[in-house]
């Protein structure tokens, strides 16, 4: 489904973000990106998301060339893949209701469909009875919450998280775990960004460590490795 093939990236012909990254994510995986602030994980989503260009290698999307795409088709690349922001970035007079319905009014959904698909997917993340609360009405989880809905009411095959669950206590982490597995059992791929150690090693999934840019691990079942201590 998604394939980076010797892909590197570098900035002002100085700095090399990514270097030679050979990566095949399959549908319906869900896996996690993980490693130290600066070793790459933000470079590798821009490249998917296809808001940067690899300076080498190739990026393909269900065998679609990424860097191919003309600029007035990206649009329709990206309704692909649903975002979720560790800031949530919500509209703030906007309410609950309407900020997942903004979703679909920006793909011109019809009116009734919205009427039908956003009480379905706030009653899936848990917020059938928030809809009409605003966003600064909301815990740091309701707003992830709702940011997740936004991120899923268009139904794309891909949910990329960076770092879903940065500023949330752990119990609450867990519980937005919670939401990403059930999304991820539904058939959607999901690729999450993270520095949450425990989270990481309670769910157990593929994860993928990057440092320097490298990838220096790839595990099917893994937790967050400690890095061995120098001599």
């Amino acid at each position: 489904m998604i394939e980076f093939s010797h892909v590197t990236k570098i900035y002002k012909k100085t700095f090399t973000a990514v270097k030679d990254i050979n990566l095949k994510i399959d549908k319906g995986e869900f896996i996690f990106i993980v490693g130290k602030s600066g070793a790459g994980k933000s470079t590798l989503i821009k490249l998917l998301l296809r808001e940067i260009s690899p300076t080498q290698g190739i990026i393909t999307y269900n065998n679609q060339d990424i860097n191919k795409i003309r600029k007035r088709s990206l649009a329709e690349y990206r309704r692909k893949i649903g975002f979720i922001f560790q800031d949530y970035r919500l509209l703030p007079k906007l309410t609950v209701y309407e900020n997942v319905a903004f979703a679909m009014e920006m793909i011109c959904a019809p009116s009734k469909n919205i009427r039908r698909e956003v009480p379905l997917v706030l009653s899936m993340v848990g917020l059938s009875d928030k809809a009409k609360y605003y966003p600064d009405e909301l815990s740091g989880g309701e707003q992830q919450r709702v940011a997740i809905a936004r991120a899923i009411i268009n139904k794309p095959e891909t949910v990329i998280a960076d770092e879903p669950t940065g500023n949330l206590d752990l119990e609450t982490s867990k519980e937005i775990m919670k939401i990403l597995a059930e999304i991820n059992r539904r058939g959607t791929t999901v690729i999450m960004a993270t520095h949450d150690r425990e989270i990481v090693n309670f769910f157990q999934k593929r994860v993928i460590e990057l440092k320097s840019g490298i990838i220096i691990r790839d595990t099917r079942t893994g937790g967050y490795e400690d890095e061995p201590e120098e001599d």
